[in-house]
């Protein structure tokens, strides 16, 4: 089976990566996979056949005047690129400006269409002409591989037919993504962090979407009670960094800030005792809950949105209600005060996020979707 992968933006995100470890871990089930993207570079070591083709801008509140009249030359390029690549048996389409144009491709373009979804249909989308163009380009779309089970029912909502919906988790790398107990113990050393202090981290965005003072403000009030010593480490880099470190100052020195381009993700999730996850709106399947879980560290979520489905109880928890500092506060607490169910729910975790994130299960997933056989 060939599969050619359309993914074009301006600027590169995560989904650009997952996309990438998707499409290699379909391939290592023998089918030949190739990327049409903006960013080449992000399949470099990868079995993905990556190829540079810039069809400009996501489809977005500010880009889609420009987008709407340029669509006749978009769909010109988009054609002759996928002329390059034919014959095929998959056109896997990613961001909504080609889902859009796809059905106004000649059939011999598309053979077959899926569609990867990273994340819940954006709102402009649940509604009006937005909804009603999205529903008609789904009506040619045989599979879509939904990230989560938000974001599939998300799809469903949105007038996807849920017969054609299957939920395909990112294609994370246990072995690479992994306890690391001595790296971990040489960053509480370098921080300055105690032996006996109850370390938590959060690896996010500083942006104003992420409800990042929630995890800073419960660490404030944890630390206000009886107990070991509260430290919390911030991994992230953003516009609002100055905010979040002003509102972490009743903390003082316990309070530890590290850019996210810095020391690998396991290494710094492995000094804490627990993450705490802070959700933005919209969230697919986030990866600071996945990187967490397979750190053998329990997760705790501010609030559902991205963490149902992926967080049970026995691996972590979510707090209610939603960006609560309090419940939060009683939810570490927990942790803090047992440190035995701590690692107990720490182990658990790797297990379920083994299970759900293992290439090799998610390449045969996607493999039943994207051939028709699921």
């Amino acid at each position: 089976m060939k599969i050619v992968s359309v993914m074009t933006s301006a600027t590169r995100g995560g989904a650009e990566y997952a996309a990438v470890r998707l499409l290699d871990a379909v391939a290592a089930r023998g089918h030949e996979t190739v990327l049409l993207t903006s960013h080449p570079d992000t399949a470099e070591g990868s079995r993905v056949a990556a190829r540079h083709v810039d069809l400009g801008p996501k489809l977005g509140s500010r880009t889609w005047p420009r987008l709407t009249a340029g669509s006749p030359l978009v769909l010109r390029s988009l054609r002759r690129e996928l002329r390059r690549e034919a014959p095929y048996d998959v056109l896997l389409l990613h961001f909504k400006k080609e889902q859009l144009l796809a059905p106004r491709l000649p059939a011999e373009l598309r053979p077959r269409i899926a569609w990867a979804e990273w994340g819940p249909v954006p709102p402009p989308m649940r509604s009006g002409l937005p909804q009603r163009l999205y529903q008609r380009a789904a009506r040619d779309v045989a599979a879509v591989l939904a990230i989560s089970e938000g974001t599939r029912q998300s799809l469903i909502a949105a007038g996807v037919p849920p017969e054609r919906v299957g939920v395909v988790s990112n294609a994370i790398d246990p072995q690479r993504f992994r306890p690391l107990p001595e790296a971990g113990a040489e960053h509480r050393r370098a921080l300055g962090v105690p032996d006996d202090a109850f370390l938590i981290g959060c690896l996010t965005r500083f942006n104003a979407r992420k409800r990042n003072d929630v995890a800073i403000d419960a660490a404030v009030q944890l630390a206000g009670t009886p107990g070991p010593p509260v430290h919390l480490l911030m991994i992230g880099e953003g516009d609002t960094e100055a905010e979040l470190r002003a509102r972490a100052a009743p903390l003082g020195e316990a309070a530890h800030f590290l850019p996210s381009s810095g020391a690998e993700p396991a290494e710094l999730l492995s000094a804490c005792e627990v993450v705490v996850f802070c959700p933005s709106p919209t969230e697919g399947e986030p990866l600071a809950i996945s990187l967490g879980m397979l750190t053998e560290r329990p997760v705790v979520a501010t609030a559902a949105e991205g963490a149902t489905g992926l967080l049970e109880p026995g691996c972590g928890a979510i707090a209610t209600p939603d960006h609560d500092a309090a419940a939060v506060r009683a939810l570490l607490a927990g942790y803090r005060d047992d440190p035995e169910r701590t690692r107990a729910e720490g182990r658990a975790a790797r297990a379920r996020a083994t299970d759900r994130h293992d290439p090799t299960v998610v390449g045969a997933r996607a493999e039943e979707l994207l051939g028709g056989t699921a």
